[in-house]
């Protein structure tokens, strides 16, 4: 079967009509539910962009293959699901937005249709990421004091704009014609295809469109609310990440400001949703559909001023858990939820299933085939942050417990059945000592901080050297696609 695997970004998994939510207009993804198995208990591997994708493609752990901030080398000598794909005769196409860091821009996929709206290079490595690793986390405040601009102020009513076009807008508009392109222009090729179809959306900047805008309309919107008690139930994690972000500095509490976000978000949410659904009728009206394997996801989440916080890089559900679902073309396991905890790093295996072939090299993922098949009762999922927290941070997700390793400093563990907000941390609770010490030995058996701290440490004066060198010399690994627009749509993309 050929694959089609959509990809968003920065999708809250609740904030969607397909996970439950009452107001979120999401009846392309519903269909994709109803028609498919929905994984309840998704994760990213990495909640920022380039290391959950990376880790993603290559089905690894992020200190397996040394992708630890959004500004890390992903190497061309780590194997990525194209590779698989590639080598089983798929004809393996991307377009959109991937964020591959490094001089590969390929990782085994036979094109890309389009540039990448973010860098390529190591220019996005931060001198503050280099400052608060040697403080180990103390004096954070002091060292983001200087920071030019703070991504906390796009949270708050000033940062949200409608009606208002900007280039992310723009790049997804490209991405999604491209896809669609492709889909059409395939004709009766004999071999099977993979396009990742990967979007900016519904990521920052909360740019609504009109129309997605006025169809909430009146609407319900439920905005955070702040215990009195807030300060005393952050981690040292999420007192970096607030530092970092800047937000004590802009207003994250006001009403209006709060629903005005909310609703732009909403609206991102069903542009994306709308993207999806033409996508699917691409695939009905050129007959692929019934030949091809559909899975959605998206790259993290958004905490959206849940806890007063903003975008990702932390383990609560909004920021960690993703959307994840698929549909295959037999209708296997149509309709159904899976509850296992599982992580995109499982993709690449069972991408691989599908295609017939074997993720012969060693990977961190099973298939979600036999997950959903047999599931196993105590399987945990892994997900890792380092980016600007200044130590290794590690979380293990197991039936209804959720452990954050925080190297260093206090642990948490949230009972997520009991608790859905992660409200009230478990980890210092005898009743739930046991707990809290098998999924501690799970993650220190499995990894080892220290090393990764290190290595942490030394990739980023690395890279730090090397931006230099290239921004000196005006060089650049961007992707730029070649098109020859003499030549019709399906010579352009399939010869």
């Amino acid at each position: 079967p050929n694959i089609l695997f959509i990809m968003s970004d920065q999708m809250v998994a609740a904030l969607t009509g397909a996970y439950g939510h009452p107001v979120v207009q999401t009846p392309h993804l519903d269909r994709l539910c109803s028609e498919g198995i929905r994984f309840d208990s998704a994760y990213t591997p990495f909640p920022v962009c380039s290391p959950a994708r990376a880790c993603t493609m290559a089905g690894r752990h992020a200190s397996e293959i040394g992708v630890w901030d959004n500004g890390a080398l992903y190497a061309a000598d780590q194997p990525s699901m194209a590779n698989y794909l590639s080598n089983a005769n798929y004809d393996t196409v991307m377009s959109g937005k991937m964020h591959f860091i490094g001089p590969d821009q390929l990782h085994g996929f036979n094109r890309r249709l389009t540039t990448d709206i973010y860098s390529s290079d190591f220019n996005w490595v931060k001198q503050e990421w280099i400052d608060i690793k040697k403080n180990q986390g103390r004096d954070y405040e002091e060292v983001m004091g200087n920071r030019p601009s703070y991504n906390a102020k796009g949270y708050t009513g000033d940062g949200v704009h409608i009606g208002q076009w900007h280039n992310a807008l723009s790049y997804d508009e490209e991405t999604h014609f491209r896809s669609l392109e492709y889909l059409r222009a395939r004709g009766n090729r004999p071999e099977p295809f993979m396009l990742v179809a990967s979007y900016h959306h519904p990521h920052e900047p909360f740019h609504a469109p009109l129309e997605y805008w006025n169809l909430y309309e009146d609407a319900d919107i439920e905005i955070p609310e702040f215990p009195s008690n807030l300060d005393e139930t952050y981690s040292m994690m999420d007192r970096c990440l607030n530092a970092y972000h800047g937000t004590r500095r802009y207003n994250l509490r006001d009403p209006a400001g709060l629903y005005k976000l909310r609703r732009a978000y909403y609206g991102l949410v069903t542009y994306m949703d709308r993207k999806v659904g033409e996508l699917l009728d691409a695939l009905e009206a050129t007959g692929l559909a019934d030949n091809t394997v559909v899975v959605f996801a998206s790259d993290h989440g958004d905490m959206l001023c849940e806890k007063e916080m903003v975008q990702k890089r932390c383990f609560y559900e909004w920021s960690c858990r993703v959307p994840l679902i698929a549909r295959f073309p037999d209708g296997w396991q149509a309709g159904t939820v899976c509850d296992t905890p599982v992580s995109l790093i499982d993709l690449l295996p069972t991408f691989c299933e599908i295609a017939g072939t074997e993720a012969s090299l060693p990977h961190d993922g099973d298939s979600l085939i036999g997950i959903v098949d047999s599931p196993p009762p105590d399987r945990i999922a892994f997900a890792q942050a380092h980016e600007a927290v200044g130590m290794p941070c590690i979380m293990a997700r197991q039936q209804h417990f959720k452990y954050n390793y925080i190297h260093g400093h206090e642990d948490q563990l949230f009972d997520l059945d009991a608790d859905p907000g992660e409200w009230n941390n478990l980890a210092a609770d005898p009743t739930h000592s046991k707990t809290a010490d098998r999924l501690r030995r799970a993650i220190l058996q499995r990894f080892d901080p220290e090393s990764m701290a290190t290595q942490t440490d030394a990739s980023l004066l690395r890279r730090q050297l090397i931006d230099q060198t290239m921004t000196r010399h005006g060089q650049t690994w961007c992707h730029f696609p070649e098109y020859d627009y003499r030549r019709g749509a399906s010579d352009q993309h399939l010869s």
